[in-house]
């Protein structure tokens, strides 16, 4: 899981992401997680060079999750359930509604390359 989370964020870096945040069990003590969850600010990205995978619907998630054992979500986009944005869905824990944290990976001085 590990390495498909840093595959995608070097793809979404080269593309110009400057932050990516990773939540789900993959940020828990679960011994095994079951998968992480993340969402990207696609802001500053230049979508000609970002990998069509992150724009991918056609099987909902299935080929984020199949390529990088995990999901991405644009940080802005409206939670299904909540209509909460992502990057504030995530820092609700799902079960209390009480607020928690998550990983958050800036990147300064992003070049497109």
């Amino acid at each position: 899981m590990l390495a498909g989370f840093r595959q995608a964020c070097e793809l979404q870096r080269k593309a110009g992401c400057r932050l990516v945040c990773l939540d789900g069990s993959f940020v828990t003590p679960k011994e095994h997680p079951g998968g992480f969850d993340a969402c990207w600010d696609i802001q500053h990205v230049d979508e000609d060079a970002l990998d069509p995978v992150f724009w991918d619907l056609s099987q909902g998630r299935a080929a984020r999750k199949r390529r990088f054992a995990g999901e991405f979500f644009p940080v802005r986009l409206p939670e299904g359930a909540t209509g909460r944005a992502f990057i504030e869905f995530f820092q609700v824990n799902k079960l209390t509604g009480e607020p928690k944290g998550i990983v958050a990976i800036r990147w300064r001085g992003v070049k497109n390359q």
